[in-house]
Parts: structure tokens; C-alpha cells; sequence
């Protein structure tokens, strides 16, 4: 199944009207219906209220698999293959928000037995370009906590995400670019100036050209 029909079915699940799923999530009933019909998809940030809201994680709400999950069941993929979802783009630059995709990737089964609940995204720009060139697929683990100067995606004052490089000192945080090009400069977040939120760290990657 694909996102909009796993939100419907989730829904139901939970026993929630679209009346109630829409106060929950914070949006209208017929912003529900639109997604469940196919006729918007949800920002990345709507998905993680989803979620929340519908106790499923990101990766089994945009499942398009038809295999019935069952509780403590594993199911293995392919020998040595396995999918986890493309939610969207994120901007290695200016902080902007992605746009669901609603597609999948391919990772080698070992690195998905390790990140069960991870997810892809495509980047844009060239701000990270020494380490993940545009177009690359990096796949983002909610549940790892960054360490001081790894790479992770932040949502800054609730809307906005970027990837960087981070780097946390007792009252500030810089998010640092990693690039060949010119012009891009350290996002220095002080104080209360501004609202950021760990959304997950980059784990692993693949150039787009390598997709089968």
C-alpha cells in the first residue's frame, strides 16, 4: 500500500474519524481527505505527527508493501536487499522544508537490519558536496543521537530542515557545510535566538547513479 492508503488504514485502526485525525494532527478534515485521496501528500513534517499520532513509525506509514505485518515478526526482503523509504529532499544549504516523495531506495539487507526505522532522503545543493555530492540518497536514523561533529538533519524553529555538520558547545550550536564550493558559511544558533529540533543522523549514503 502506498502513503495514502496506510493513513486511511491506520486511521481506521485507531478507530479515529478524519474529524479527529485532522484536530490531532493539526490540520483540517478535508486536508485528511486530500491525503488519504491521493490529492496532496503530506510535508515531512505532517508525516512525523502521523506518526505520533497513529503509534507507527515514518517507515510503515509510507510502506507500499502488501505483506500483512505481524507483532514480533520479522520478514526478511530479498537475500542481501532490502527498502526503506524516500520521504522527501533536504536542502544541504539553506534550511528548507522537504516534500514527501512517497518512493523507495534500495540498501544492502545489513545495513537494514541496523536502521529498521530509517528513512532516505535526496540532497540538494552543494553545501556537504566533499562528502554527499546533489543528488545523493542519505539515509537518516531518527533514534541515533549525533555526536559533537557528525552529521545530522535539524528542523530549525519547527519548519525548516538542513543538513550539516554539528558541533554543540555549552550555550551555542554551529552547524558547520563541508563543501568544494565557495560562499557557504557556518549557521550559528546562540541562546534562545532560534528553535532546533534533532531530526535524525546521516548513517549511511548512496550516489544516485548507483541505484538499480
Amino acid at each position: 500500500m502506498g502513503l495514502a492508503e496506510n493513513i486511511r488504514k491506520f486511521r481506521t485502526d485507531a478507530d479515529l474519524t478524519q474529524a479527529k485525525l485532522a484536530d490531532l494532527v493539526g490540520v483540517t478534515r478535508a486536508t485528511v481527505t486530500q491525503w488519504e485521496t491521493g490529492w496532496s501528500q503530506p510535508r515531512m513534517g505532517a508525516v512525523e505527527k502521523l506518526s505520533e499520532v497513529l503509534g507507527v513509525s515514518m517507515s510503515e506509514l509510507v510502506d507500499d508493501s502488501n505483506i500483512k505485518r505481524v507483532p514480533g515478526a520479522i520478514t526478511p526482503p530479498e537475500p542481501r536487499k532490502a527498502y526503506l523509504p524516500l520521504l522527501g529532499k533536504v536542502h544541504a544549504g539553506d534550511a528548507q522544508e522537504p516534500q514527501v516523495l512517497d518512493e523507495r531506495i534500495s540498501l544492502p539487507y545489513e545495513v537494514w537490519e541496523r536502521h529498521r526505522d530509517g528513512y532516505f532522503l535526496q540532497v540538494e545543493g552543494q553545501c556537504m558536496s566533499k562528502i554527499y555530492p546533489e543528488g545523493s540518497y542519505i539515509l537518516i536514523d531518527p533514534a541515533r543521537r549525533p555526536a559533537n561533529g557528525s552529521i545530522a538533519v535539524v528542523s530549525i524553529d519547527g519548519a525548516d530542515y538542513v543538513m550539516r555538520r554539528l558541533y554543540k558547545g555549552s550555550s551555542v550550536l554551529v552547524l558547520s557545510p563541508d563543501s568544494w564550493e565557495e560562499g557557504y558559511d557556518d549557521i550559528v544558533i546562540a541562546g534562545d535566538d532560534h528553535t532546533v529540533e534533532f531530526v535524525g543522523s546521516v548513517v549511511w549514503f548512496q550516489a544516485s547513479g548507483e541505484l538499480e
